[in-house]
């Protein structure tokens, strides 16, 4: 079959060296790539790094849920374009005024002969729905279009997070030199040490953090953690205090406890949920482009969401450490020992740590959108497309995206990565890999000999049931802290 004004051919009358060199080339790319993810893979096995190995398997499933999608539509492609409307229902919600549709379909175009080439013969199709005097409802050209696009986000949204992880990971294991000399300055020692007393109030981290009583302080608190997490939104005081406040709390028969080594541990358990594309931002990338209406300025407004919501996520962190100096600081004048806040889930938004972190989820993914939405624009119709708008709404959003991505990775990424260790429980990461998988073992047998336990004293009829002696009552793991209170991990 012809291609459009007669150029190129079907797969029938194509030379087979031509069929077999472009096969070898994308075959070739996809070994390629496949090799190098296999590869990273075992490295990172071997490295003992499970969270970042099980991210890597998120990147593939997302890879191949993209594909799949891609390939949904390539198969569905001369369905979906036989599918015809009145030409009256195409004239609304337009991204691009309807005098550019003429120089947006030009056959003398780059972008449509380029689309042509690749679609193969569109005439037909919308000959099959000009026979009806209708327009097709998704033309050829539309549906490669979101080909590219799906690839282009796919791409940008991975590489955008591991660039996060690996720039915010460097920041954070910048710290490992304060745990080092805290460990160096208070060894891990059997004798009995005389106590010590610290002036709450003289303190580095109450003087910094601690601005006073009165409504007063609670806006200087705000807006002290919005400026404070754009410079030095981590000191060494801060880490001391809230390692000290962490161990206390969790790991008081342990004073030598590698608190740098968990943060590290649960942040990569963090990162393989952020890599991976949830409903809910389909949901957002839907609603874009419904919205993305020509003279409404979608795309510029909805630059500012992520940038809002980063303010926030960082101004609220940085509160949430200036709150725990004033518990401090309100409750002693001078305690003996050293210096501890008190963890707890209050000082969070609904009294839950793992939001912060859904919110980073979505910080990330709709900057790699905004990202990637400008580069398909530039890749498909050129920089003087229409949906492209007027430079002055593309500097903007450019500024915007690249400032998003550098604040994240070097303030609010290893903000979080501290702060939401202090909320009322502590993650699983607290243990080694080997000692999580023997605890899990320990738990399922436990459930196992409970319920064979029950099962034989309601068979006897020997007592009430339940028998197991108060046995252990698990959902995962149960960990007790003290007689009265247990965390969950």
């Amino acid at each position: 079959m012809a291609g459009d004004g007669g150029e190129g051919t079907s797969l029938e009358f194509t030379p087979t060296w031509v069929v077999a060199a472009v096969c070898t080339v994308f075959v070739g790319v996809s070994l390629v790539v496949e090799r190098l993810l296999h590869y990273a893979g075992k490295k990172l096995k071997k490295e003992g790094r499970k969270p970042l190995f099980e991210a890597l398997q998120k990147v593939k499933e997302e890879l191949m849920l993209l594909g799949f999608i891609s390939l949904l539509l390539s198969v569905c492609q001369d369905r979906i374009v036989k599918i015809c409307v009145k030409e009256a229902t195409m004239e609304h919600f337009l991204p691009c005024p309807l005098k550019a549709k003429e120089k947006m379909i030009d056959p003398k175009s780059k972008n449509s002969s380029t689309i042509r080439q690749l679609l193969g013969d569109k005439e037909t199709s919308v000959g099959y729905c000009a026979q009806r005097n209708k327009v097709p409802l998704l033309s050829g050209e539309a549906l490669h279009h979101l080909h590219i696009f799906i690839f282009i986000l796919a791409v940008v949204h991975v590489t955008f997070s591991v660039l996060t992880a690996v720039f915010g990971g460097f920041k954070i294991r910048q710290w490992k030199q304060w745990e080092t000399s805290i460990r160096e300055e208070n060894p891990n020692t059997t004798q009995v040490q005389e106590p010590t007393i610290t002036d709450v109030r003289n303190h580095d981290f109450i003087r910094k953090r601690f601005l006073g009583f009165g409504k007063r302080s609670a806006l200087l608190g705000w807006q002290h953690s919005f400026f404070k997490q754009f410079y030095g939104s981590v000191t060494r005081p801060d880490y001391v205090v809230l390692r000290s406040g962490f161990i206390t709390t969790h790991c008081k028969g342990s004073r030598n406890f590698n608190f740098h080594k968990y943060m590290i541990r649960a942040l990569e358990d963090d990162f393989r949920k952020v890599v991976g594309i949830s409903w809910y931002l389909w949901i957002f990338v839907i609603i874009f482009m419904l919205l993305n209406v020509n003279g409404w300025h979608t795309y510029f407004w909805i630059a500012f969401v992520p940038l809002i919501l980063l303010l926030s996520v960082g101004s609220k962190l940085e509160h949430i450490i200036i709150q725990l100096a004033h518990e401090v600081a309100e409750r002693h004048i001078a305690i003996e020992g050293e210096l501890a806040v008190k963890p707890s889930d209050d000082h969070f938004w609904f009294h839950r740590p793992k939001l912060v972190l859904l919110f980073i989820h979505f910080i990330l993914f709709q900057n790699a959108f905004e990202i990637a939405f400008f580069f398909w624009i530039l890749i498909q119709f050129g920089f003087d497309s229409c949906i492209m708008e007027k430079l002055i709404y593309i500097i903007p959003r450019l500024i915007i995206g690249v400032f998003i991505q550098v604040l994240c990775s070097y303030s609010t990424l290893p903000l979080y990565a501290l702060v939401t260790q202090m909320g009322s429980s502590f993650k699983k990461s607290i243990f080694e890999e080997h000692v999580q998988v023997g605890l899990i073992s320990w738990a399922h047998k436990a459930k196992r000999n409970k319920a064979l336990n029950a099962t034989t004293n309601n068979s006897a009829q020997d007592g009430p049931g339940g028998g197991g002696g108060g046995g252990v009552e698990l959902e995962g793991i149960h960990i007790a802290r003290d007689p009265q209170r247990s965390t969950n991990t």
